[in-house]
């Protein structure tokens, strides 16, 4: 058998280093010339993210471009801790935090050291049974067809054609980082502020570095196209005047700050045909709110893989993966719409966290 993956972000790449394992052969196509998109945001990886990307050998890279966090605070409008939670369960590694950007280039890295074919400038316009066409004009050949193309998934399209489309969270995300020290830090942790018109968090690197979001309730399209000066004033504008940190963490900031609005995909009817999956944002993307999203596109692909590798063929594999992750994945997205909804934190993740991926375990039918 042999993979053609489209996507060369998260989902894509681990889901090719997970079939290599798994010694199947495959091949990475990423639309981008050079990043990726939101390649400006950063990311944290959760316990089950970890524990999925150990499963195959891939932690490593990661470990090396992140940094980690031992727990989480939740702050109220007048600046009350009403919630401290650590990260420390059972004996289980912790989360790591990166950008994105540099999440991208170790696990594209570890792709190729690993022998594994990765293309750039490759974006899909159709595919149909055994070939891929790109907008280059060139076509890759396979025996099945993997979706890794995130949140605008051409692939989901191609499935079928009456999927419903991304829906907006009713939410802009902002990021940015800062380098200046003399503002409060949260060193080892993160940081909640429930603010009374948006949500904002923040947490310290080793070096006193600060990365920031800030979730601002609003409708689709409202601030589209905005520089990074106009991101930043209005991240400002949503704390400015209370008696909280977050106005100062983000006036400190220069230009690194980089914004959009927030969709998810809350269920996707149809994952597979008889030759095509679905994995990570493809199948379906959850707001940030959670921070799941990118250890769910782990989860993804390593149990794809592990199918794949146990069962007779791609369409009883493919049965089998929809099967195992469905209703796990439409959960989270389900409960982290509900905590962007309401600026809340989801008290009991354990469910999340927990999870657990043995490698060698052999998936039935």
């Amino acid at each position: 058998m042999k993979a053609v993956i489209i996507g060369g972000g998260i989902s894509g790449t681990v889901t090719a280093m997970a079939l290599h394992r798994a010694g199947i052969e495959a091949s990475v196509h990423e639309a981008y010339p050079s990043g990726g998109e939101d390649a400006g945001a950063f990311l944290t990886i959760m316990h089950n993210g970890m524990d999925a990307l150990r499963a195959i050998g891939a932690e490593a890279p990661v470990i090396d471009i992140s940094f980690g966090a031992g727990g989480l605070e939740l702050v109220t409008p007048d600046g009350r801790t009403v919630d401290r939670r650590s990260f420390d369960i059972d004996g289980l590694a912790g989360p790591r935090t990166m950008k994105r950007a540099a999440l991208y280039r170790a696990l594209q890295e570890e792709v190729i050291s690993r022998g594994i074919t990765f293309e750039r400038g490759k974006r899909l316009v159709s595919a149909s049974p055994g070939i891929a066409r790109f907008e280059d004009g060139s076509v890759a050949e396979g025996d099945i067809l993997i979706g890794a193309d995130g949140l605008r998934s051409v692939v989901r399209t191609i499935i079928d054609p009456d999927c419903p489309p991304p829906r907006s969270t009713g939410l802009d995300v902002v990021y940015g980082y800062t380098t200046d020290t003399s503002i409060p830090q949260a060193p080892s942790l993160y940081r909640m502020i429930q603010s009374l018109h948006a949500y904002f968090g923040y947490t310290s690197t080793p070096d006193g570095s600060t990365y920031w979001f800030a979730r601002l309730p609003t409708a689709e399209g409202v601030r589209s196209g905005l520089t990074p000066a106009e991101w930043r004033a209005a991240a400002f504008a949503a704390f400015d005047g209370e008696p909280l940190p977050a106005a100062e963490i983000i006036q400190s900031t220069g230009d690194e700050v980089f914004g959009g609005h927030s969709y998810d995909v809350p269920s996707t009817p149809v994952w597979f045909n008889e030759s095509m999956v679905l994995v990570g944002d493809a199948a379906h993307a959850a707001s940030p709110a959670a921070g799941q999203g990118a250890s769910m596109a782990l989860e993804d692909s390593v149990v794809l893989a592990q199918c794949l590798r146990d069962l007779p063929d791609a369409p009883t594999a493919f049965a089998a993966y929809v099967r195992l992750r469905r209703a796990r994945v439409e959960q989270l997205v389900a409960s982290s719409a509900a905590v962007s909804a309401s600026t809340t934190s989801d008290r009991d993740r354990n469910w999340l966290y927990r999870h657990h991926i043995e490698w060698d375990a052999k998936i039935t039918g």
